[in-house]
């Protein structure tokens, strides 16, 4: 099955099933369990796989999973059996049967992100924002952002000992915009390396101080540098948008 859900990442430790904390993923296996009447020490075959990984506090409002699993259950009573167990924070959108072949992460073409930044205090919304008190200049940071658009290397924008292959990332696109009371930041990538977008989002808050300029998001893409890190963004107003096949 290919299954689209959005969740609410606070109070999670991420996507990715851990022993001893909360995930969204062991949240979502442990529904399905509960579904069948399998039995876990019996070892019956259960797959639940995502597109990506987000972290801890990351929320989604379209991850996408396939589940590998024997059922005689429909995808529209699947779903509905699902929505009926998991807690309001994660809620199934639409349960689809798949190819065999079919693989949430790796079938995947590209990824987008969304990140809300609040201009001002809010009551109701601090889960889902990282309030900036300071005035951003968002043509500053657009046009910072615009350096980043094609194939770079990250490694400025992630753990230098990331075990990933290759920092090298394609980023077809960013968007900068603004609403009344948000500037919004939508990122779109063949892949992203761990924390890179809350990393370039700090990165790009510092732009819109004035404390950064075009030149030193060109040395940041050049050279290694630990600058970015500084200025991580919180998980808080990270949202993982769309996942594209």
């Amino acid at each position: 099955f290919k299954i689209l859900l959005e969740y609410d990442g606070t109070g999670y430790s991420g996507w990715q099933k851990q022993k001893n904390a909360k995930s969204i993923q062991g949240t979502l296996i442990d529904s399905i369990y509960e579904i069948f009447k399998a039995s876990k020490s019996k070892n019956e075959f259960i797959d639940l796989q995502g597109s990506g990984r987000t972290d801890s506090g990351v929320h989604a409002y379209g991850q996408v999973a396939h589940l590998e699993c024997q059922t005689m259950l429909g995808p529209e009573i699947l779903k509905l059996k699902l929505n009926d167990i998991l807690p309001s924070s994660i809620n199934i959108l639409d349960v689809d049967k798949a190819d065999n072949k079919f693989h949430a992460r790796h079938s995947a073409k590209s990824r987008e992100y969304i990140y809300r930044i609040a201009k001002r205090r809010t009551a109701f919304e601090k889960k889902y924002v990282w309030w900036v008190k300071d005035k951003l200049n968002v043509g500053k940071m657009k046009e910072c952002a615009a350096l980043m658009v094609g194939m770079h290397d990250f490694i400025s924008f992630t753990d230098k000992n990331n075990p990933e292959p290759s920092t090298k990332v394609l980023v077809e696109s960013i968007e900068v915009s603004e609403t009344p009371e948000l500037i919004i930041l939508k990122i779109r990538a063949s892949h992203f390396l761990w924390k890179m977008v809350r990393r370039v989002v700090g990165i790009l808050a510092e732009c819109g101080r004035a404390k950064y300029s075009q030149k030193d998001i060109t040395r940041f893409l050049n050279s290694y540098s630990e600058e970015p890190a500084t200025y991580t963004a919180p998980p808080s107003g990270l949202f993982l948008n769309k996942v594209y096949y």
